[in-house]
């Protein structure tokens, strides 16, 4: 969110000339008269914008939460939104958020109210006191394939109050099969495009891209930019980009969670608790040249995975999969169904070590074909 006018100015300058890399929406709180004016610029200025104003529904369903004591069945809710308003004008309650990349202007609660809100059928679930300490964490989210499904689940239960979310990977048709986008999606970044549908259910989360993927020299700010992460969450598909972010995440702390979508694997490494652990659970060689591992083929790679994910433990189905590799099939199968599986399973892993209800590392199975059969 911009901190003054000349800065929200040079945010709606770059929206307006250049949305293609925006993913952060702009606020406008136009009982302030520098946000006014601001207002009246984006609407003179944008062709086709189009503009959704719900806050009466809002005020209503935020009354409900509010004055829940105080309301009986049947009783009017415009005194009590009369109340919420004060002495200020409708459309001047709440703030205004404009997102570049669809043209939609929409009228929302500020977030204090939007944030009690859209999170009040979480409680007890999660209670009041551990959506607030929810508030102050951040979760760093590395490969935006199957961690698009994690990501968007985190946003959406409020886990984190912050995201770093890193893909260097733009959408193709054949992602279609497990990622929730459309067609005129391809050709744009992954993460780019999580940020935008993360900004569409929630503005006030903080999320900050890395449109290049991991590297050596960006490692750090994603670790650290802006107040270290809290937790890791890796589903990338460079082994070096395995290891070395596994290592720094070892180096300052950070537990590392991920899902591998086959038979409902979860890791979970517990750097934080275990500063000497090996990465994962000791199954590869952590002086391996990392460099060396970049642009690796599939046969290599493989040998490498079959040590950190024990072959002998993958499914049938897997197995076969793998073993038509370059002849009938050129990537990694992967179910929308197991990615919308592994989205919910980190999600919860996330919420409870966060909430200090999980401490342990390990290694852990979901599969629906032992459960159900």
């Amino acid at each position: 969110m911009e901190k003054n006018a000349t800065a929200k100015e040079s945010a709606l300058l770059q929206a307006l000339s250049d949305p293609g890399h925006v993913y952060k929406p702009l606020f406008f709180r136009i009982y302030n008269d520098d946000d006014k004016q601001l207002f009246l610029k984006l609407q003179e200025t944008v062709k086709d914008l189009v503009i959704y104003d719900q806050i009466l529904s809002q005020l209503r369903e935020y009354v409900k939460i509010c004055y829940l004591t105080k309301l009986k069945p049947g009783d009017d809710l415009q005194p009590f939104v009369n109340e919420l308003l004060g002495n200020r004008r409708q459309e001047e309650y709440g703030v205004w958020v404009y997102y570049p990349w669809s043209k939609r202007l929409v009228h929302l609660l500020d977030e204090e109210e939007f944030v009690a809100l859209r999170t009040s059928r979480n409680t007890y679930k999660i209670t009041p006191e551990e959506r607030e300490l929810l508030r102050s964490k951040k979760i760093g989210v590395i490969g935006l394939s199957v961690g698009q499904s994690i990501a968007i689940t985190l946003a959406m239960e409020r886990v984190c109050g912050a995201l770093h979310l890193a893909d260097f990977d733009t959408i193709e048709l054949s992602n279609m099969n497990r990622l929730n986008v459309g067609v005129q999606d391809i050709g744009l970044n992954k993460a780019v495009l999580a940020a935008r549908r993360i900004a569409e259910l929630d503005p006030f989360l903080e999320v900050l891209c890395f449109e290049e993927g991991i590297t050596a020299q960006n490692l750090d700010a994603f670790f650290l930019e802006n107040g270290k992460i809290d937790i890791l969450v890796e589903e990338c598909d460079g082994i070096d980009v395995k290891i070395s972010s596994r290592l720094k995440a070892r180096e300052l702390g950070v537990p590392v969670v991920m899902d591998t979508n086959d038979r409902g694997m979860l890791d979970i490494e517990r750097f934080d608790l275990e500063p000497d652990r090996a990465i994962f659970h000791g199954s590869i060689d952590e002086g391996m040249n990392t460099e060396k591992l970049k642009g690796l083929t599939n046969e290599e790679k493989i040998i490498i995975l079959g040590k950190i994910f024990d072959l002998s433990k993958i499914s049938d189905r897997m197995k076969r999969s793998l073993g038509e590799m370059n002849k009938t099939i050129n990537a990694w199968p992967q179910l929308a169904s197991s990615v919308v599986l592994g989205g919910a399973m980190v999600t919860d892993t996330c919420r409870r070590i966060l909430l200090s209800e999980i401490h342990s590392s390990g290694r852990y199975y979901i599969d629906f074909n032992d459960l159900i059969n």
